[in-house]
């Protein structure tokens, strides 16, 4: 264990990177945040981090390599995400006040855990950029030869750091003095997440490997 701490250290290390770098995943969980309540952030952020476990499954098969390599199945991952991230944000442009009352735990128009969830799931595993961050991972740092069990301790690493700093942005954004903000400028704050998850979608449509 102690001759793979570098390597340890190295993957935690970029993840974080990946991980606090805005980006989809982080525009969701504050959109989800500011407009609904603390437990649909954290509920989105399950999602991402159940999201990157299957983007670890299919880079330590291999899979990743054929994705890669085969310009069909990437630009039908990458315009799926796009489409989808487009779509979230023109809902969020579009949307009405949010009847977000300080003095409840949530408001009246809640998403359910399983909304939540799969807007999460989605907006990371549609991510052809994750794919591309996972297959560099997997390729240049993380070796064939590197042991199952330290490959699954740093998958395990990788979805808990992502999980945690998305909980703790989610933790932010449901402050009081945030959502107070968030109240007064509520129609602007949607309309500029909405746009740049759409910019998002718009540039990750028009991205060429």
């Amino acid at each position: 264990m102690i001759e793979y701490l570098p390597l340890i250290g190295t993957v935690t290390l970029l993840n974080l990177l990946a991980a606090v770098s805005p980006g989809p995943d982080f525009v969701m969980i504050v959109k989800n945040s500011l407009c609904y309540s603390r437990k649909t952030g954290i509920f989105t952020a399950i999602g991402i981090g159940l999201g990157l476990c299957v983007h670890l499954a299919y880079c330590a098969a291999g899979i990743a390599i054929i994705i890669s390599k085969f310009v069909v199945v990437f630009s039908i991952i990458k315009f799926l995400g796009a489409g989808y991230l487009i779509y979230i944000g023109l809902s969020s442009i579009l949307a009405k006040k949010s009847k977000l009352e300080l003095t409840e735990e949530k408001p009246v128009d809640d998403l359910t855990f399983m909304q939540a969830f799969k807007m999460g799931f989605f907006t990371n595993i549609l991510n052809p950029k994750v794919t591309l961050f996972f297959l560099s991972l997997f390729t240049f740092v993380i070796s064939p030869t590197t042991p199952t069990y330290i490959v699954l301790f740093l998958s395990f690493i990788m979805v808990m750091t992502a999980f945690i700093w998305f909980t703790i942005v989610s933790i932010f954004f449901t402050q009081q003095k945030v959502q107070k903000a968030f109240l007064r400028f509520e129609k602007p704050i949607n309309r500029f997440l909405g746009s740049l998850l759409v910019l998002l979608g718009i540039k990750i449509a028009l991205t060429f490997k």
